[in-house]
């Protein structure tokens, strides 16, 4: 039987109140918030271990939330939004979360998601997964996967988790080359349903913030493909 704590997060108590059936038939332990105040005030009291965030709520919208949950924790975040635009789902993952619901939703699905995400964040990691907990260097460049800290020439650069995940992933396969999908699934996992351009969008502000850190590596694109982290020989 499940023992784990789902924060439940809408501004509709009928949406709250459905979930909150069927998460808690599957056993898990469920906490209610109505807005994005009240679901901080939640996160710091209940310590949850997966939470669903609405994003449009009063007081505080779930992208504000999200990111100020993501400033001391790395529990999953599962947003649900009423909009299927690109911008929604790519902003969400951007500022840390791990997947996403567009409304209307089957609630079945939902609880699907939620085995699915804990799942991964609790499986026990294979051998390349446990090298990519550790430091990764390149000439004026560290990733710290244990601390999600980066250092481009040697001062600490704010990226969101995701960002650092990719990073990590291709950094530690150089000269690999992987598809967008292959990425997706390999750093976003658990049968992600995201757009190919997600991968796009953070390849882009990873560069943004690696800009001539160093002759010796670099992002490369390669057409019709993918990706790939080249580091000169």
């Amino acid at each position: 039987m499940a023992s784990e704590k789902i924060l439940i997060v809408d501004d509709d108590q009928n949406i709250c109140e459905l979930l909150r059936l069927y998460i808690s038939k599957e056993g898990y332990t469920t906490f209610l918030a109505y807005d994005g105040e009240e679901a901080l005030a939640s996160f710091e009291e209940n310590k949850p271990d997966l939470v669903l965030l609405d994003i449009m709520m009063p007081k505080m919208d779930g992208w504000e939330v999200c990111r100020r949950m993501r400033l001391t924790s790395r529990v999953p975040i599962i947003m649900l939004t009423a909009k299927g635009e690109t911008f929604d789902k790519v902003l969400g993952l951007e500022l840390g979360a791990d997947d996403y619901v567009v409304k209307p939703f089957d609630a079945k699905e939902v609880v699907a998601r939620i085995k699915a995400v804990l799942r991964r964040c609790g499986a026990e990691p294979d051998k390349e997964e446990e090298q990519q907990t550790g430091a990764i260097e390149y000439e004026n460049l560290s990733l710290d996967m244990s601390r999600y800290e980066l250092k481009v020439k040697g001062k600490v650069v704010e990226a969101p988790p995701k960002e650092l995940e990719l990073l990590a992933y291709l950094a530690g396969r150089p000269n690999r080359v992987f598809t967008r999908n292959q990425l997706l699934d390999d750093v976003w996992g658990f049968d992600y349903f995201g757009d190919s351009r997600t991968i796009d969008v953070h390849i882009k502000r990873l560069r943004e913030k690696l800009e001539g850190a160093s002759e010796q590596w670099s992002l490369k694109t390669v057409w019709g493909v993918g990706y790939k982290f080249e580091v000169k020989d």
